[in-house]
């Protein structure tokens, strides 16, 4: 809503708001788990970043992939993918001075004219019944467009002014978008585990009662033919 106010301002000149157009790399962050037994959480990951990577191909653009998440390092290794960069120590939670720290060098990587954006590819949290991967740009920022104030727009006092408060914010902005993107990550990985933990426990639970059900039969079964047995030797022997 700030930005938006400063856009009514006609303050909405900054380096991340501007397309580099020369620049033929584009970064890709993919985010995976470090661990396994989550269902198809990390395969929809994977197969929504190849898609993405085979789109950037098509323009000409050269992607640089780097990955969050030793599944996702494990499959890059397998299919004989090079990675710029490989990120392990993102586990159940992760610090936002840590995601910070991306998003600075992100910002700078942009800001220097070395790549033409910035897409992360993770799995978007909608409710505990469905999680979707999803492609998201972070750089560059898409320009805000200005608040609509339904006729008569507001005129504000801005102390530091607009220029400089809009340096701080964008940046800002970019910090908590990557610590949104990382946090449904997780979050969806929690759920997927604890779907896929369910289904096997709902299976197993399926093939005890099979397995009692057949036990029972056959115990039934054994019980018959000994009272059989016993019931023809009485009548031989009268």
């Amino acid at each position: 809503h700030m930005i938006q106010t400063l856009a009514a301002q006609g303050s909405t000149d900054h380096p991340l708001l501007r397309a580099n157009r020369d620049a033929r790399r584009r970064l890709v962050l993919i985010i995976t788990s470090n661990r396994g037994l989550c269902g198809s959480y990390n395969a929809g990951v994977l197969r929504t970043a190849q898609e993405r990577w085979r789109a950037l191909q098509a323009t000409d653009l050269m992607p640089e992939l780097e990955m969050v998440g030793k599944k996702g390092v494990n499959y890059a290794r397998f299919l004989g993918v090079a990675l710029a960069r490989t990120i392990t120590d993102v586990e159940d939670r992760i610090a936002y001075a840590r995601v910070a720290e991306m998003a600075e060098r992100y910002m700078q990587l942009y800001t220097a004219g070395d790549i033409s954006g910035v897409d992360v590819v993770y799995t978007r949290f909608h409710s505990t019944s469905q999680q979707r991967p999803t492609v998201a740009q972070l750089l560059p920022i898409e320009p805000p467009q200005a608040a609509d104030g339904g006729g008569t727009r507001a005129d504000f006092e801005f102390s530091p002014p607009p220029a400089e408060l809009l340096g701080r914010l964008i940046p800002e902005t970019v910090k908590v978008r990557l610590y949104q993107y990382f946090n449904d990550a997780i979050v969806s990985e929690q759920v997927s585990r604890m779907v896929a933990m369910k289904s096997a426990t709902d299976a197993a639970g399926d093939i005890i009662r099979q397995l009692t059900r057949r036990y029972n039969r056959a115990r039934q079964t054994q019980i018959t033919m000994e009272l059989l047995d016993i019931v023809a030797g009485a009548n031989a022997v009268a």
